[in-house]
């Protein structure tokens, strides 16, 4: 998205409405020094007094429609998006013929993902500013969020005509391209976006992210260093580090690269998870955990509690036999790490959105009496204990399926019939925005479908009855056994466990498969940070990969897959 609420021009637009004379007849002039003086804060950026100062023009006047603009501005410049959202609710309400308030809250929708709120004020303000370069182009950003590419490209291509030297609208048309995975497209017009403004810091961060998935890791961290001092304000900045803590770990920097991604919890970041603990965070660098009472609180999705659950265990010696770990993971998956983990105590958590944002507690620890010493966030453990690749367990998984339903679905995937038994997973349950990219439709997994002497079983989760009625109409044989694939995570695990192989993305269920030290082939994106600069899943190193050398690249993907399905079946297993 392109503007900037608290930009020069838009705060020299504040200013003069606060010298417009029929505004002072209505309002009283004590609020409208406030509102002054907030501006005056706005421009220093101390976004705090300017939110102080208009929260007290709103109790001297709380129906003032320019009071809580100035509010929604400094309640998003602090990265408070659900405190901003309301307050520009509110200032538009009091102003609907300000076509600016409209502008801001439809750029701070699209920020929060209400995509359809955001079209309807942005075409607001382009009925009143047709041909604005910021409203179109972030129009545009909708359009491409809610995967209405030939839309997007559209309305960039028509202003375009008119302004072909808009470093913006280049910009935003290559990340149209880098959302369907064309990064080669995308790259010419990011570096057509930098020929006409070479200090566009978001454009070369976008270079930087087509620049690595086509090889050039490096050339990529040399675009992420240059763009970062240019970042426009603390939400760019941080976004910005994110990715550089992500291609840290990718060039094997592994030190350095999880240190840094303790960025993932910066404020600024509007997918950034609240943890609400009572209790110290811990620092590893200033307190010893021996002997204490540690809670490890789960974080992001399954996969990724799967992947960061594997220091666990280097916790729990840690703390030792005077101490006691408290693990806080995703509902579905409390049995499996209980199992893995006797010596703790393993819960749930639970979360909340509120103010659009994620908010995580953990309902067993507030019940106990003596409550924990500290508290971590689970991918924090990384920066601790897998400083180098050696520091890497070499082994097949570190969770443990339950016995007996490993027992049960052997006996069931026997009544099957001869054949290798592989369980598949093809499609992630999330694909908004560019998660589109990292997976292909289920036609393209013909090929693996159709493999003589193996045997199917469908393990995705989700509405998947299309794809298997068309598998069906093809001839082409799907066992789907009868359990809930999306609840039912310990039949999952079982059932992977049970089977010869497990085939899939990187998402969840082939996660828990690699975890369960199952026989697992993943599919990996060109972007995968992962590996740690080795040829192998450090995290799973059992694991075998297939990796993705273009985001379109399933065609020759899928057919390695066939080649090593033909001679598992010749030999009997995928081990």
């Amino acid at each position: 998205m392109a503007g900037d609420s608290a930009s020069p021009e838009a705060i020299r637009k504040l200013s003069h409405q606060l010298t417009n004379p029929k505004l002072k007849v209505k309002a009283q002039r004590k609020a409208l020094e406030k509102l002054k003086a907030a501006l005056i804060a706005i421009r220093g950026a101390n976004f705090i007094l300017g939110a102080k100062r208009a929260l007290e023009a709103l109790q001297i006047d709380e129906t003032s429609g320019l009071a809580w603009h100035v509010l929604a501005i400094c309640r998003e410049k602090s990265g408070d998006f659900g405190q901003a959202l309301m307050a520009y609710e509110a200032a538009l309400k009091l102003l609907p013929n300000e076509t600016d308030v409209a502008h801001d809250l439809g750029r701070m929708a699209q920020q929060m993902g209400y995509l359809d709120i955001s079209e309807k004020l942005l075409l607001k303000y382009l009925g009143a500013e047709p041909g604005h370069i910021e409203a179109t182009n972030n129009l545009a950003c909708v359009q491409r969020d809610q995967k209405r590419y030939g839309d997007a490209v559209e309305t960039l291509r028509a202003l375009l005509g008119v302004e072909p030297e808009s470093p913006v609208l280049w910009n935003t048309l290559g990340t149209v391209m880098s959302d369907q995975g064309d990064m080669a497209t995308a790259l010419t017009f990011f570096e057509e976006s930098l020929r006409h403004d070479p200090a566009f810091a978001k454009a070369r961060y976008n270079r930087a992210n087509a620049r690595q998935p086509l090889g050039d890791a490096l050339g990529a961290m040399e675009d992420l260093e240059a763009a970062l001092p240019g970042a426009e304000g603390p939400f760019e900045q941080a976004m910005m580090k994110m990715a550089r803590a992500l291609l840290l770990i990718t060039l094997g920097r592994i030190d350095e690269g999880f240190e840094a991604y303790e960025v993932r919890l910066d404020f600024h970041l509007p997918e950034a998870m609240r943890m609400a603990v009572k209790a110290p965070r811990w620092d590893p660098k200033a307190e010893d955990v021996r002997g204490k009472r540690l809670l490890i609180v789960g974080e992001q999705g399954i996969a990724d509690e799967m992947v960061f659950g594997s220091c666990v265990g280097d916790a729990i010696e840690a703390v030792g036999p005077d101490g006691k770990v408290f693990l806080a993971v995703e509902r579905r998956l409390v049995g499996m790490f209980q199992r893995a983990f006797p010596q703790a105590v393993v819960g749930a958590h639970r979360s909340v959105k509120l103010e659009g944002r994620i908010t995580r507690y953990v309902p067993f620890v507030e019940e106990m009496e003596e409550g924990v010493d500290l508290w971590i966030p689970m991918a924090s453990l990384l920066a601790v204990y897998r400083r180098s690749i050696d520091s890497f367990p070499d082994r097949g998984g570190y969770l443990k399926a339950d016995p007996d339903k490993v027992a049960y679905w052997k006996a069931e995937l026997e009544k099957l019939g001869p054949g290798l038994k592989v369980g598949l997973h093809w499609k992630s349950l999330v694909l908004a925005g560019l998660r589109a990219r990292y997976f292909s439709s289920f036609e393209r997994w013909r090929p693996v479908l159709e493999t003589p002497g193996a045997v199917m079983i469908n393990l995705q989760c989700g509405d998947v009855a299309e794809d298997l009625a068309a598998a069906e109409a093809a001839g082409i044989s799907i066992w789907t056994p009868p359990i809930n694939l999306k609840d039912d995570l310990e039949d999952v695990a079982a059932l992977s466990v049970a089977a010869d192989l497990v085939i899939g993305p990187g998402i969840a269920g082939t996660n828990l498969a690699a975890a369960m030290g199952a026989p697992t082939w993943m599919i990996t994106a060109p972007d995968d940070w992962h590996f740690l600069a080795t040829d192998r899943y450090p995290f799973y190193p059992r694991m075998r990969c297939f990796k993705r050398e273009g985001f379109d690249a399933w065609e020759g993907t899928i057919d390695r897959i066939r080649a090593a399905l033909d001679e598992a079946v010749m030999a009997g297993n995928a081990r």
